[in-house]
């Protein structure tokens, strides 16, 4: 079987420290371009997605720019025929997502919005341990410091470029995958900085039809020292779940589970290359919909500028 080739556009930190590496070493892809505009045009790399797709045989791509511009280059590079890979988030915004869907399945490519914290072993042993079980409560505290995450980039303040929920949304992806019933947002207050058009913070309360406790989530990006990414879940009958990490820790009853597995992404493109083989797209809207619902029903407070 011959190997796809694919090419990234976009070589931020994501893609150098993630992506590339996970390409690599999996062994159904060959890396054969990239996209990124500050670095000058060589036989691998371009300044433009147009260049590339006109300038070298693809079978793939992966998408890490910023979430604004994606749409517009998911849409030539679907219709060039190539299956698409698409950082989280996927799109600025639902109608782009669906309408890529639509596109994707008429032009028969494979479609695959990422959502990489989802990836951890832990987190579908934590799906695994919830399944059917009734919740009496949930915390999510999703705390880090912009300025180490996303140094000097003014896009993530911009409309589009989602704020505190680019890192949350990693936080909505895994509940919405181990929460065993519906998740509603309910309410949200929005934090925004001076001439900022993105939260830098958000308490939002959850509602689900199976859960009567609280169900709560603190985002915020000015953490000043450390991280801390949880999800701590108690059942009905009393059992503790917490992941820690971003998802990549396990702890259950304040016993740490070892969960192996190869990490985020090289199980996303090993996902990437099966969809691929059987000719099938996956694309998870749950995330990107509880932000936009988070916008649509939040309340607006006034922060600090950045």
């Amino acid at each position: 079987m011959s190997r796809i080739r694919i090419g990234v556009i976009g070589l931020g930190k994501i893609a150098t420290d993630q992506h590339l590496p996970a390409i690599h070493s999996n062994l159904c892809f060959e890396l054969a371009a990239t996209v990124h505009r500050s670095s000058e045009p060589s036989a691998l790399n371009f300044s433009t997605h147009e260049a590339m797709l006109r300038s070298v045989e693809l079978d793939a791509v992966a998408i890490t720019t910023p979430p604004a511009p994606r749409y517009a280059i998911a849409r030539d590079c679907i219709e060039a025929g190539l299956h698409l890979l698409l950082e989280k988030p996927p799109t600025a915004t639902l109608a782009e997502i669906e309408d890529l869907r639509e596109r994707a399945a008429a032009r028969g490519v494979s479609l695959f919005t990422t959502w990489h914290a989802q990836h951890n072993p832990a987190v579908a042993a934590a799906a695994s341990l919830l399944a059917d079980q009734p919740i009496r409560t949930m915390r999510i505290t999703w705390h880090e410091d912009v300025h180490k995450w996303h140094p000097g980039q003014r896009w993530i303040w911009e409309a589009g470029g989602f704020g505190v929920f680019d890192p949350g949304i990693n936080a909505f992806s895994i509940a919405t995958l181990i929460f065993p019933g519906p998740l509603f947002v309910r309410e949200a207050a929005l934090h925004f900085p001076d001439s900022s058009h993105t939260p830098i913070a958000a308490d939002i309360r959850f509602a689900s039809p199976d859960c009567d406790g609280p169900l709560e989530c603190s985002l915020d990006w000015r953490r000043a020292a450390g991280e801390e990414w949880t999800i701590s879940i108690i059942t009905e009958a009393g059992l503790a779940i917490d992941l820690l990490e971003g998802g990549a820790r396990l702890v259950v009853d304040g016993v740490v589970r070892e969960t192996g597995g190869d990490g985020e992404y090289p199980d996303i493109y090993r996902r990437f290359a099966q969809l691929i083989g059987e000719g099938r797209s996956h694309v998870d809207l749950l995330p990107i919909g509880m932000v936009a619902d988070c916008f649509l029903i939040g309340s607006r407070h006034a922060a600090d500028p950045v």
